[in-house]
């Protein structure tokens, strides 16, 4: 049997390599794949597995270790900065959308208590796929990158109380076995008696651990404490999720949570691998095929009516009409939580076999679908704003110009700053300090009513659209910098900006060197890329360390910018007076010593000493009492515990060590003295 069950897990894994490499090459979600795989292995595909309960097991524990790991992810102080787009902008999102599929299925005659269950399973959306995509976009830092994050850890924190109401739910149709009440009073106690057991016993337990400094015992500790704690919710009539995630949020309250998580993730993603692949067993090919329009038509209507919804949750956070799009559309597919809820669902009687199959069914669909969707938003988002739209739909639920002044600025001259994350803050502070007027777009209302508090010119809107950019007054300014992490609303800045005053000189930071290219062909006089400033700036540093001169150093600076920083792309090239100032330096070595008592230096000044005419090193600081001279001159004196800096070849600088060190005799008399 165990022999059975390894052979099966290895067609697994042979099988999801495969098909992941596929979905790989095709830019399909890995959770995809995965379900793929089981409906490919399992009873209604090849049936090459067998052992499909075993299997489950092994997915149970990558349930209990995924919502272990989120409850240690889960930073409250994290989630009270961008407080409101999570609780007002997650409340929206979740709320409407359960209210709007529960009214739906109710119209189709589904029981009430079904009814809620099926918007607890459409109302969440895939963490995993859709903050993968965002960060091969870039876009994590834009502002529906922020959002669309705010809105999925709600969602991630929201599903504990779903598995929680669940039976609940079951209670509603008759099914539950518990009275609802009680249910929800054990809950509750159970939550308080585990906080506050582990508020005192964990991070001791922990700390002792620690102090053992054994990994293997941390690691085993870490375990025990997550299966621990759900075993003992499951006992009390709980789940196992709900247990193992309060078990990671009381480690992620310790200081030792990253190193927990660090240890833990290897588990859980092959655990979670085992989990989709058990959802992929369950899904009937041959429903598929025998109503596949039907299908198809639910998953467009699942897709519009999350789309729909996360619009109104981001319009209501007052962002403007391209940002609400974009994140509307990456938003549409239903999560993997939903797959762990739905699991609830069959175990408690709240989904017949078909409705199940149609979930599965559906859910893969809109999965598989987010790419592109997520990949064409932002033409969509244009084509949008290419509308005869009113002025408010598009530029959101607050006005570009704030405290009643709606006027055109009346600068000139001027620098535009272009969002004011930590670049545009720095450009910013640096005007201020030289005095060069300047003013900001941004399009968080927070950010901007906070700073407008502080006297800060700073105006709300979406600096792609025209009116806006005309609004700060784009054809007197000198200058305009973009600091914002949104490529393709850089390209249209950018596009709209140039055409609007062709004199305008616009820097503009980017991620990829591949971007550059196609910035300065729409018109960007200077492109920043992020990843070879950083690597010039390291590389200066480098230098400094060797003791090549400033002036080496900037023209190497300069040499590495020119022709779109061709010296970085192409390793062929090298600078030969670069090449040569390396050899000519290699050789020299900065060492410190300390004069010692009765050395031959003690007492004397530089000029006697001749460091640099007799011994060829040279003296380029000394250190007195906390105190640092450099270059000092010729007639300082040496003292003792004077600490010097000397520079000269290896060899020179062994030589006149000996006159810095203090000779026998000179302990032998103090000896002497003493006695």
């Amino acid at each position: 049997m165990e022999i059975s069950l390894l052979n099966e897990i290895i067609i697994i894994f042979g099988l999801a390599i495969a098909i992941l490499f596929i979905s790989h090459r095709f830019r399909v979600p890995s959770i995809v794949g995965l379900l793929l795989t089981g409906m490919l292995a399992g009873p209604y595909g090849l049936a090459v597995v067998s052992s499909v309960a075993e299997i489950e097991v092994l997915a149970e524990i990558g349930i209990v270790l995924l919502l272990f790991t989120i409850g240690m992810e889960l930073s409250l102080k994290d989630m009270w900065q961008i407080k409101k787009a999570v609780l007002l902008g997650g409340s929206v999102q979740v709320l409407v959308t359960l209210l709007a599929a529960a009214l739906i299925a109710t119209y189709l005659g589904r029981s009430p208590g079904e009814s809620i269950f099926i918007g607890f399973l459409l109302a969440l959306s895939s963490t995993a796929i859709v903050l993968k995509l965002l960060q091969e976009r870039a876009e994590i830092d834009s502002p529906q990158g922020r959002i669309t994050l705010a809105i999925l850890i709600f969602q991630d924190v929201i599903i504990v109380p779903m598995i929680l109401v669940t039976p609940l739910l079951a209670g509603a149709t008759g099914n539950g076995g518990e009275s609802p009440l009680i249910l929800l009073a054990m809950g509750i106690l159970l939550i308080f008696l585990v906080i506050a057991g582990a508020r005192w016993i964990v991070p001791q337990l922990l700390y002792q651990i620690v102090k053992t400094r054994n990994s293997e015992l941390f690691l085993l500790s870490i375990i025990f404490i997550c299966f621990s704690v759900a075993l003992f919710t499951y006992s009390t009539g709980l789940s196992l999720a709900l247990g193992a995630f309060l078990a990671g949020l009381i480690i992620s309250e310790s200081e030792y949570g990253h190193q927990a998580i660090g240890n833990i993730l290897p588990f859980r993603d092959v655990f979670m691998s085992f989990f989709f692949v058990s959802i992929g067993m369950l899904l009937d090919i041959n429903f598929f095929f025998q109503q596949p329009a039907l299908i198809v038509v639910i998953a467009l209507g699942v897709i519009s009516l999350k789309a729909i919804i996360a619009g109104l949750a981001t319009i209501v956070l007052g962002y403007p009409l391209r940002t609400t799009i974009m994140v509307s559309l990456a938003l549409v597919q239903v999560g993997e939580f939903s797959f762990i809820l739905s699991k609830f669902g069959i175990e408690y009687g709240l989904l017949t076999w078909d409705t199940y199959q149609l979930f599965l069914a559906v859910s893969v669909i809109t999965m598989a679908a987010t790419p592109f969707i997520i990949h064409a938003s932002p033409h969509i988002a244009d084509s949008v704003m290419r509308l005869p739209l009113p002025k408010k739909m598009k530029s959101g639920l607050y006005p570009v110009k704030m405290n009643g002044q709606t006027d055109k600025i009346q600068l000139k001259d001027h620098l535009v700053v272009v969002g004011f994350g930590i670049n545009g803050r720095n450009v910013a502070r640096a005007a201020r300090v030289a005095g060069i007027p300047y003013v900001i777009i941004e399009m968080n209302p927070d950010t901007v009513l906070s700073e407008r508090s502080k006297d800060e010119l700073i105006y709300y809107g979406d600096a792609t659209q025209e009116a806006v950019l005309k609004h700060v007054n784009i054809n007197d300014a000198r200058v305009m910098v973009l600091g914002i992490s949104d490529p393709v609303a850089t390209r249209r800045i950018i596009s709209t900006a140039r055409r609007l005053s062709p004199k305008l000189h616009m820097i503009t930071r980017t991620r990829y060197l591949q971007e550059m290219g196609p910035l300065y062909d729409l018109g960007a006089d200077e492109v920043v890329p992020q990843e070879f400033e950083t690597s010039v700036e390291i590389f200066v540093r480098v230098l400094k360390k060797y003791l090549i001169p400033k002036d080496i150093i900037e023209t190497f600076m300069a040499e590495v910018r020119a022709d779109g920083y061709e010296m970085f792309r192409n390793l062929s090239r090298e600078s030969s007076d670069f090449c040569d100032l390396k050899l000519n330096l290699s050789d020299l070595d900065v060492s410190t010593i300390r004069v010692e008592k009765c050395s031959y230096v003690s007492g004397k000044t530089l000029a006697q000493v001749e460091l640099r005419k007799k011994h060829g090193v040279t003296l380029i600081a000394s250190c007195r009492g906390g105190q640092t001279s450099s270059n000092p001159d010729a007639s300082i004196r040496l003292c003792p515990d004077d600490v010097l800096v000397l520079l000269g070849t290896p060899d020179k600088i062994a030589e006149v060590t000996g006159l810095f060190v203090a000779p026998d005799t000179c302990s032998e008399n103090e000896d002497s003295n003493k006695q």
